[in-house]
């Protein structure tokens, strides 16, 4: 049998995209496949205020073009009224081993023609086969989709998995495992590309009777393939990626998907000469093009020349543009306009306020740039300084997306060198050096907070629910772990104003 597994990268509730992709694929394959299985194709509209009839009418354009090819069935996921999912199994303008669903939507015949999917799997006569299709990660329960009866099984998983780094490699032995046993093929077809900062990894692949990969699709982008579930295993062409490797393209998706999505396809950013913003401008690139990523140094007082240097040096490494705007000026025109009314202590250190108008400047010139030129503003932060709330709200926190929200100060020195890994992108100094918000002389971040090495450790702990006490048995300081609790708690209303960023679940 030939199957033809479309890993697509949709939209939410942009129904007549999808449709289009849709009919892309049905016109190029619908000639040489028996069966295409689509990944989500019609995310449910609710959550975007959409009519359930636009699915409906959706569907039947999809049906009437079906009429024109033959031999191919299409097997696709549709949302239900009820906010439950349903699947169709559709062949030359009709609804094929339709079972009824047990509530109504709007269409009286469409309702009665899809397969409910609330119940768990569903199995379809089929060609010789008996098609086991099953939703997500049904698939663990696996004694509950075995088919009983004499007949070959073929089973088919319409996914939407979010990425993570621990379940690429055990899902697919899982399903290995699974096909073994009942001796049957097993597909998975998956959801490619990103959406709000939600990563959907793709991977799509399937295994023949014997548990061999006979196909893989990449992961995180779309591809459509035809395969043969009786062939033997061939050579894989795309291997699941190491942790730091997958979270770097897991990135890069986000990224681009969250900014194109959304109507824009160029971004601007601040470029420090520190480790966010270079990591932040080589992620831009990488989903952009060195064309479509702008930069701005925007040094004050307090500013090092190395640093306007070790950016001019990255920006060169990548062939962007880098501009300079010098905020010194700037600051000390607030600073004399603020003086009569805010009384500055002189103890050698730049007062609180003070440093985050330095910050709020720039993130004002940023969006300035953005407002005349079209461009997204990129924040460059990370979840170190967001859980911490060691971040100035509508300065460096302005943006329209952060895409290092949700990645720890550590990873993003593995990032760096993983950037690195075969030439010098981001100049070794701009690794090495003593991170540093340069907003009063002299200044470093462990000023402020403890070591990011220990830090981030004390973060994980506390986000996988542990106490204060049970941290501290680990061999932490109960002094500093405490601070983190409080800094945690203290810095809500930050995070709670905080741009969207790429989550990542290690």
């Amino acid at each position: 049998m030939k199957i033809t597994i479309a890993q697509l990268n949709t939209v939410s509730g942009d129904i007549k995209g999808n449709l289009a992709k849709a009919v892309r694929v049905l016109t190029k394959f619908g000639e040489k496949s028996d069966l295409i299985v689509f990944s989500e194709l019609f995310t449910p509209p609710a959550s975007f205020g959409i009519s359930f009839k636009r699915v409906q009418s959706a569907v039947n354009e999809l049906l009437e073009i079906s009429k024109e090819y033959s031999l191919a069935s299409l097997l696709l996921k549709v949302p239900a009224s009820d906010g439950k999912s349903s699947i169709l199994l559709i062949q030359e303008g009709k609804f094929l081993n339709a079972r009824k669903k047990t509530s109504s939507v709007g269409n009286k015949k469409f309702a009665e023609e899809c397969l409910d999917f609330s119940s768990g799997n569903i199995k379809i006569p089929f060609k010789g086969y008996v098609l086991n299709v099953f939703e997500g990660k049904d698939f663990l329960n696996f004694e509950k989709l075995k088919n009983r009866e004499k007949k070959k099984s073929l089973f088919i998983g319409i996914a939407e998995f979010l990425f993570s780094v621990k379940e690429m490699k055990p899902t697919r032995a899982l399903i290995q495992k699974y096909a073994k046993e009942s001796a049957a093929p097993f597909i998975l077809v998956n959801r490619a590309g990103a959406e709000d900062g939600a990563v959907f990894d793709g991977g799509s692949f399937c295994v023949n009777k014997k548990g061999e990969v006979v196909s893989a699709f990449p992961f995180f982008d779309e591809h459509v393939e035809t395969i043969d579930i009786t062939r033997a295993a061939l050579p894989e062409r795309f291997l699941p990626r190491e942790k730091i490797a997958a979270i770097h393209d897991a990135l890069v998706v986000g990224t681009r998907d969250y900014i194109k999505k959304n109507g824009f396809s160029k971004v601007i950013m601040g470029l420090s000469g520190g480790i966010d913003s270079a990591v932040t401008c080589v992620l831009a690139k990488e989903a952009f093009g060195a064309r479509n990523v702008l930069t701005l140094a925007l040094p004050s007082k307090y500013s090092t020349p190395e640093s306007e240097a070790y950016a001019r040096r990255l920006a060169k490494n990548l062939n962007i543009r880098l501009e300079t705007v010098n905020i010194s000026g700037i600051f000390d025109s607030y600073e004399q306009t603020l003086k009569p009314f805010l009384k500055t202590e002189k103890n050698g250190d730049v007062e609180i306020y003070l440093q985050n108008i330095q910050a709020r400047t720039r993130g004002n010139i940023l969006m300035a740039f953005s407002n005349k030129l079209g461009y997204m503003v990129l924040a460059t932060g990370n979840k170190s300084e967001l859980l911490t709330g060691y971040c100035t709200l509508y300065g460096d926190m302005a943006g329209g997306f952060a895409p290092l929200a949700d990645v720890t100060k550590t990873m993003v020195y593995e990032l760096a060198r993983y950037i690195n890994r075969q030439d010098e992108i981001i100049p070794e100094e701009i690794i090495k050096r003593i991170p540093t918000a340069e907003l009063s002389p002299n200044q470093t971040d462990q000023d402020t907070l403890p070591p990011y090495d220990i830090l981030d450790k004390i973060l994980c702990y506390f986000e996988e629910g542990y106490s204060c006490e049970e941290i501290e048995k680990k061999g932490f300081d109960i002094r500093t772990v405490s601070w983190v609790r409080c800094r945690i708690r203290n810095s809500r209303h930050k995070r709670g104003q905080a741009p969207l960023g790429v989550k990542i679940k290690i």
